[in-house]
């Protein structure tokens, strides 16, 4: 019934599709290890939400002249690329796939007016980086049969590590936490638990569609094996804090710090401070 979203998903590649990727792991273990997954990060998501903090205080926006129309433009117009390649190559189930969703996500940043759901949506798509890291340092364009979507694959993905930095940038509803602040790295990096586990491994099973490596590892994967996915669970949960973490240091350094990039004195500008400060070099 929906063959036509993933029958061109390209079967002379190692592991991406196929019975024998799809039985790789037994049915046994697939629901111990989702039960297992799911429960503990059900767990933890409810003892992380109630210490999850947005304030109220009205912060200093950066002028973006235009930057964030120019952007939203330039990601929507990728994105449609993005599903026009996959309808053309009927590999639309690849949509699901982290990355695509994490795009989506900052398309909305980039056009949703003000608001605490869009500073929530920030720091939680900010946990998601690991996604286009590892693309760039295991490419996986050998499905891509069309000559510009191969090229689409690296261009959406440095576009992924921009946004969030011209975001940091303007400021206001795109503020990030304390730095030793880890709940939201934990919450976020549950809800891409839940997502991976449950949406795609639900989706993946059926279509025999490797959809990020649920149903079977990587052949360059240095944890293959029966264990993978929860090798997985436990590298990436060191990863992905890390990444954002990483990814926020350096971003303050250039817009505060670094003299060629520096925009502001600091990363969360108080709007009165600023308009004092304003005023001290008129007088």
């Amino acid at each position: 019934m929906f063959e036509w979203a993933y029958s061109g998903a390209n079967k002379a590649v190692p592991r991406n599709v196929g019975p024998e990727c799809a039985y790789f792991l037994s049915t046994q273990r697939k629901i111990i290890e989702t039960i297992i997954v799911t429960s503990v990060c059900m767990y933890v998501i409810a003892k992380t939400y109630p210490k999850l903090n947005i304030p109220n205080e009205d912060s200093y926006v950066k002028s973006d002249r235009g930057g964030k129309r120019l952007l939203v433009i330039l990601l929507a117009l990728l994105w449609g690329m993005e599903i026009g390649f996959k309808f053309a190559s009927r590999t639309v189930i690849y949509l699901l796939n982290p990355c695509h969703v994490t795009t989506l996500i900052q398309i909305y940043l980039l056009s949703a007016p003000p608001s605490k759901t869009v500073t929530t949506l920030f720091r939680i798509h900010l946990n998601l980086l690991n996604g286009p890291l590892l693309a760039f340092l295991f490419p996986e364009t050998a499905s891509r049969t069309i000559l510009a979507e191969a090229a689409l694959y690296w261009i959406q993905h440095g576009m992924m590590f921009v946004i969030p930095y011209y975001l940091l940038r303007i400021g206001g509803v795109y503020n990030i936490e304390p730095f030793w602040d880890f709940n939201w790295a934990i919450f976020s990096y549950s809800l891409n638990l839940l997502y991976h586990f449950i949406i795609l491994q639900i989706i993946a099973i059926p279509a025999q569609v490797n959809l990020n490596h649920m149903l079977c590892p990587a052949i360059l994967d240095p944890f293959d094996g029966a264990w993978y996915r929860i090798a997985a669970v436990l590298h990436q949960a060191i990863l992905c804090p890390m990444l954002c973490k990483l990814f926020c240091l350096m971003a303050e350094f250039c817009l505060t710090k670094f003299p060629p990039t520096k925009v502001k004195p600091k990363m969360k500008d108080n709007l009165l401070d600023n308009i004092l400060e304003h005023k001290e070099h008129v007088e």
